[in-house]
């Protein structure tokens, strides 16, 4: 049995009843709404293709819609990604910023997200370009220039108060990854390691070897085994080319508001909503959620 999830971002409340009427008119299930104006979920929708016709009804409104399925739905790991995905920032492009070469550095960003780059030789290159930046200076970035993407700490919270363990695991930094992952309450991070010479300056290198595809997808694998926790209650989420090893591993891999090659082979693809939206996808009401 399967749930069709509809969900808005909480910024744009624009989930109406009278949208959701419609679609179970065609869906037929259950109606239980999560969040009045935000989430709503149809039980048992009887249509061939409900997300097909949710989107229709829905169109152009920013309203996601996501059929997953009821069995092992709330989910006892979940593996993120940080740039973009739990911050809304790409660390190596404000950090590119600092020495006026962001959009050099973003460009090559762009494309080995979109999977048009080899992942390592694309952030060997990035690196190389901030060689000489200064340690205080990188965390004045991270301070001054980082924001956190909304929803991500009730996500995190909610799932760890209901017993969930969550690892942040990043193809950017741990000066970003610790730190971040820290604020917002993961369990764990993993995330590569940029190197300094004795007058703390960036000597444009990185410790091998790198967190990339490999390394996220063998982590959710790894966890999952240590942690006994069986692969039907495994949840991923990211937005790159560099996630999609991890997102398809996972029993639920979601894409958020990802490139476009991630958001068509993802299991779930969140356009418009936040990072509650993983909650919603699992079940979770507003009620529920622990911020």
């Amino acid at each position: 049995m399967s749930v069709l999830c509809l969900i808005a971002n909480p910024n744009e409340p624009v989930l109406s009843r009278t949208l959701v009427e419609a679609i179970h008119r065609e869906t037929h299930g259950e109606i239980n709404w999560l969040a009045q104006g935000i989430a709503c979920e149809i039980i048992a929708p009887k249509a061939a293709d409900p997300v097909s016709i949710a989107r229709e009804i829905v169109a152009p409104l920013p309203i996601d819609a996501a059929l997953v399925p009821v069995a092992n739905r709330r989910k006892q790991l979940l593996l993120a990604d940080m740039d973009s995905t739990m911050i809304e920032q790409e660390c190596i492009d404000e950090l590119a910023a600092a020495l006026d070469i962001k959009p050099q550095v973003a460009e090559i960003t762009e494309r080995a997200m979109r999977g048009e780059l080899d992942f390592e030789q694309a952030l060997d290159t990035r690196v190389a370009l901030l060689k000489g930046l200064e340690r205080k200076i990188i965390e004045e970035v991270r301070r001054e220039r980082i924001t956190l993407m909304p929803g991500g700490r009730a996500l995190i919270q909610t799932m760890k108060a209901y017993g969930a363990y969550t690892a942040l695991v990043s193809g950017g930094f741990t000066l970003f990854a610790d730190y971040f992952a820290k604020r917002i309450g993961f369990d764990e991070a993993t995330a590569n390691v940029l190197e300094f010479d004795a007058e703390n300056r960036l000597t444009g290198t990185v410790a091998k070897p790198i967190v990339d595809k490999d390394v996220k997808r063998a982590r959710l694998e790894t966890l999952a085994a240590e942690r006994n926790i069986k692969p039907a209650l495994t949840m991923a989420v990211g937005d790159g080319a560099n996630d999609l090893d991890m997102l398809s591993a996972a029993a639920l891999g979601v894409a958020l508001h990802a490139k476009p090659k991630v958001a068509e082979m993802a299991d779930v693809r969140i356009d418009h909503g936040d990072l509650t939206a993983l909650l919603y996808l699992q079940g979770y009401a507003e009620d529920d959620f622990v911020r």
